[in-house]
């Protein structure tokens, strides 16, 4: 017979969300809300870590029991990777979880996630589905899995498993480190993160949708070609794991080539292409660069075009 008595408070371990923003007033409020609103029986410590700018109180209701809500300056370097590590240095909880200050966290999403993991005492962090929610676009993004592993994310980014939706345990994070302050401009960190994560311990996946993710069209990174050609090859020289799925590696080459092209630099994208076609002929990134390399489009265009339908390049 089953046991149908329902888990007690003391299953659930406290928990700390980390929120880093430059601060957008109204989303940012909707973030935090969502937070502290979580059906978690247990206790939830939000911080929200202003990124160089003036702390701003924010107008939120915070529960009376089982919650509290914080705000701190980042101490790192600038940019989004410092505001998580500067939220992590002061988390208090034995799980670390993250939301953009655009996202917005259903109420089940932590309930869901720490049972399991305490089902699956072997994997290092939990993730779950997504919604893609924006102007002409409402789109649900799960996976057909139950784990992500290194060898899934070697030879994907596995869009999936987005930092809104990252529920780690204290023991992994203090195991793999920070996230890397020093990858060029803060491209692609949190990939970065990922690989070092799933190296101890796959990403167990909530089937469910628990996470809306904010897709507004545009990226901080629009059109800033250089640094995402510096971070790709920053990646690659810290990851020698990389080269060891040759899927993974078309990828990345691949997104040099495109951020090549759309710099102008296109006798450069032209080789690093045919290090692409070299490793995987069907890379689908070839086919979108081709047309920026030899001056047909731009490669704003091609990326505008890519993320009305819910995609990258």
């Amino acid at each position: 017979m089953t046991d149908q008595t329902p888990p007690t408070d003391e299953a659930y371990p406290r928990v700390t969300a980390v929120v880093a923003t430059r601060d957008r007033p109204g989303l940012l409020e909707r973030a935090v809300q969502a937070v502290l609103d979580q059906d978690y029986p247990g206790e939830v410590e939000c911080v929200v870590v202003y990124d160089h700018c003036d702390i701003r109180p924010l107008d939120v209701r915070v529960p009376e029991r089982g919650r509290t809500l914080s705000y701190v300056n980042n101490t790192h370097r600038q940019g989004l990777p410092g505001g998580r590590n500067t939220g992590a240095d002061v988390a208090t909880g034995e799980l670390i979880a993250f939301c953009d200050d655009d996202d917005l966290w259903l109420p089940a999403r932590l309930r869901r996630q720490v049972e399991l993991l305490r089902a699956r005492p072997d994997a290092a962090a939990a993730s779950c589905g997504i919604r893609l929610q924006g102007p002409g676009i409402a789109k649900e993004r799960r996976l057909d899995r139950d784990e992500v592993t290194l060898t899934d994310f070697l030879a994907d980014r596995v869009m999936e498993v987005h930092s809104s939706t990252m529920l780690v345990r204290r023991t992994t994070w203090d195991a793999i480190g920070p996230v890397d302050e020093e990858i060029p401009g803060g491209y692609g960190e949190d990939y970065e993160w990922l690989l070092r994560v799933a190296a101890h311990g796959p990403v167990v996946i909530v089937p469910e949708v628990l996470v809306v993710v904010d897709w507004h069209g545009g990226s901080f990174f629009f059109g800033r070609w250089a640094t995402i050609v510096d971070a790709s090859r920053y990646l690659l020289a810290k990851h020698p794991e990389l080269a060891g799925s040759r899927t993974g590696l078309a990828r990345i080459h691949g997104q040099i080539a495109f951020a090549l092209a759309s710099g102008h630099r296109r006798r450069e994208a032209l080789r690093e292409l045919v290090r692409v076609v070299r490793l995987n002929p069907a890379e689908k990134r070839v086919l979108v660069t081709l047309p920026v390399a030899l001056g047909l489009l731009s490669g704003e265009r091609v990326l505008s075009l890519a993320q009305r339908r819910g995609r990258g390049v």
